[in-house]
Order: structure tokens, then sequence, then C-alpha cells
């Protein structure tokens, strides 16, 4: 069966940092890209960053990129997500998911075919 499992600090305040796990199991990590997507209250989920390690590449929004650092320990079946300088603005549930690996720089929403139940961060100021 395919799990992927997100875990993580919760909490924070403004400019701090949290580090987000997801281990995942059931899949050949080579033949997909696993993303961290986080979904705001009254907001739609949105891609965060995701990784491949078919050729390392890496994605960030625009919203994270210089902040956010997305990595892989595949002999531990996990990437992780470290989110440093962090804003209100980032308080989400956040999910690992991931996507059939096609060679394509970013992945939409709809193209993650498993998600990892969301954890809650929560950035105060």
């Amino acid at each position: 069966d395919v799990q992927l499992q997100a875990s993580g600090e919760a909490w924070c305040r403004l400019g701090g940092s949290l580090t987000l796990s997801c281990v995942f199991s059931g899949f050949n990590f080579g033949d997909y890209v696993i993303g961290w997507l986080r979904q705001a209250p009254g907001k739609e989920r949105e891609g965060v960053s995701c990784i491949s390690s078919s050729d390392g590449s890496t994605y960030y929004a625009d919203s994270v990129k210089g902040r956010f650092t997305i990595s892989s320990d595949n002999a531990k079946n996990t990437v992780y997500l470290q989110m440093n300088s962090l804003k209100p603005e980032d308080t989400a549930v956040y999910y690992c998911a991931a996507a059939y690996y096609s060679g394509s720089y970013h992945y939409s929403v709809a193209e993650y075919d498993w998600w990892g139940q969301g954890t809650q961060v929560t950035v105060s100021s």
C-alpha cells in the first residue's frame, strides 16, 4: 500500500523556522516526484515545493522561494521541507503528496496521485 506520513512542528512565531518530514512507502521514488502543498482557510490548495529523485530537480512557488528548502533522504524514504523566515501567511495545513514523474518542472494539484494526511502549521505574529 502507498503511504505518505507528514509530521513536524506545528507552531512558531513570525520569522521562525520549522521542519516538516514526509515518510513514504509503497512506491518507487524514482518514478515519482514528492511535493509539499498547503491549504489556508478559505483558499485553494496550492503547490509549495516538489523534488524529483530522477534528476534531482526542485521547484519552489514564488511565495516561498529563498525561504523554504526541500530535500530528500532516499535511504530513509523521507522528504523534508525546511521552512525559514516564516510569515503569518504561511499558516496552512501542509500536505505531502506524490505525482508520477513526467519530466515537468512543476506539477499541478490535480497531478498528485497519492496524498498524506495534512499537518497544521501556524505562524503567529
